[in-house]
C-alpha cells in the first residue's frame, strides 16, 4: 500500500523533478543509454516501480529481451558495448558511492567516449535516478501499472 500518493506530493516538487528530466532529455545522452542507466539504478536500489517503468520503456524502444534480462550481470556478457559498459560501471559506482570512491579507472574510461559536459550530464542523470528511486521506495508507489506514453 502506498504511504504517499502522487496527489499528496507537495505542489511544485514533482514539477521541479520533471524540470530536471526535461533538462536531461535536451542533453546529448542517448535515450536508450539513459534508460539502461535508469534500469540499472532501479535494480541496485531495489525499486520495483522504477524497474517496471524502465523495463517497459526499454522494451518499447526496441531493446532486446536478452540485454534486458542480463543487465544485472552486464560485466559478464558480450551483449553490451564498451561505451555502455563504461557507463554502467560508472552508474553502479556512483549509485554505491558510500561503499567506495569513484576510481580513476572508472572515471577515465568515460573520457574515451564522452566530453566534460557529457560526463557532467551523465553524473547528473545518475544522481536524479537515485533521487527518484529513494522517493518511490519511501512512498511505496505500486509497481506494475506504468504505461509507456506513445
Amino acid at each position: 500500500m502506498e504511504r504517499i500518493t502522487f496527489s499528496q506530493i507537495p505542489k511544485g516538487m514533482l514539477e521541479k523533478l520533471m524540470g530536471i528530466e526535461n533538462y536531461l532529455k535536451e542533453t546529448s545522452i542517448d535515450f536508450q543509454l539513459l534508460e539502461l542507466m535508469r534500469l540499472r539504478v532501479a535494480q541496485i536500489n531495489k525499486c520495483a516501480y522504477c524497474i517496471d517503468m524502465h523495463y517497459k520503456e526499454l522494451k518499447a524502444s526496441g531493446e532486446t529481451e536478452l540485454r534486458l534480462s542480463t543487465i544485472s550481470v552486464w560485466n559478464e556478457t558480450s551483449f553490451f558495448t564498451k561505451k555502455e559498459k563504461a557507463v554502467l560501471r560508472f552508474t553502479e559506482a556512483l549509485t554505491e558511492i558510500s561503499e567506495k570512491d569513484i576510481s580513476s579507472e572508472i572515471f577515465n574510461a568515460l573520457t574515451k567516449y564522452f566530453n566534460t559536459d557529457e560526463i557532467c550530464n551523465l553524473t547528473f542523470a545518475i544522481a536524479q535516478l537515485n533521487t527518484w528511486t529513494r522517493l518511490v521506495r519511501t512512498f511505496k508507489f505500486t509497481a506494475g501499472h506504468y504505461e509507456v506514453k506513445k
